[in-house]
């Protein structure tokens, strides 16, 4: 009955959090709409490549040795124990310029966040792999212990990561706006205009985001419970 009320009470705050953060279905969606609009990329196409904007941002930020890779991925991301920034397939959207300052901001921020965060990820992750393969098994004995470690996991990985996104996500549009005003090519109209509607992707990614990291730690928690329900009788404690 526990894990029934459990996963009522996951499904529940994950309802609360798509109301709190106004989450739409089709938020997704809207993004690529506004980052793939055809007159919005003709104005960044007349920007240097992305490696170019890559290296002067991160001059701009005084971090000049991290490797900058790129390829066609669907994702940008920033990977600490390489020191590496791998630049996705974003040539042809407008929030590109966005997009890297986000990824350079990642490379300056505590190296020791950032370890944490990627060894706890893999931790965590690993972790609810075995208690899940365990109960398969039957030979997980305390159910109940795991469940509560499973969601102290999953708010301290939600806390950290969240922290990290955030603080990239809010700093990236104001380092876009430096590094369009400096390096000239666009007018002002048209930096304006760019600029808004990434302030437009910021207002449906950034709680899109928060959403979609919360999801992704309660759909463990209900998997894991789902589990322990369709294990059969044994003596759980």
């Amino acid at each position: 009955m526990e894990y029934i009320i459990a996963i009522i009470v996951s499904l529940a705050f994950l309802i609360i959090l798509k109301f709190a953060w106004n989450i739409k279905i089709n938020d997704i969606k809207k993004l690529k709409e506004i980052g793939f609009n055809k007159e919005l990329n003709e104005i960044t196409n007349k920007l240097p490549e992305n490696r170019k904007i890559c290296e002067t941002v991160l001059k701009k930020l005084n971090n000049e040795n991290v490797i900058i890779k790129e390829s066609d991925n669907e994702s940008s991301f920033y990977f600490v124990l390489t020191n590496s920034i791998l630049i996705a397939n974003i040539k042809n959207t407008f929030s590109r310029v966005q997009t890297i300052c986000h990824e350079c901001l990642h490379s300056i921020q505590n190296k020791r966040t950032l370890l944490f965060n990627f060894f706890f990820s893999n931790i965590y992750l690993i972790y609810f792999l075995v208690i899940c393969i365990l109960t398969i098994l039957k030979l997980n004995f305390y159910p109940m212990l795991h469940l509560f470690i499973l969601t102290i996991l999953g708010f301290i990985y939600y806390l950290v990561r969240s922290s990290l996104e955030m603080d990239a996500m809010t700093k990236a549009k104001p380092l876009a706006k430096e590094y369009l005003q400096e390096e000239g090519t666009l007018n002002k109209e048209e930096q304006e205009l760019i600029l808004k509607n990434c302030e437009e992707i910021n207002k449906i990614g950034i709680p899109l985001t928060n959403y979609k990291l919360a999801f992704n730690c309660i759909w463990k928690i209900i998997v894991y419970c789902l589990v322990v329900l369709g294990t059969g009788p044994i003596a759980y404690f």
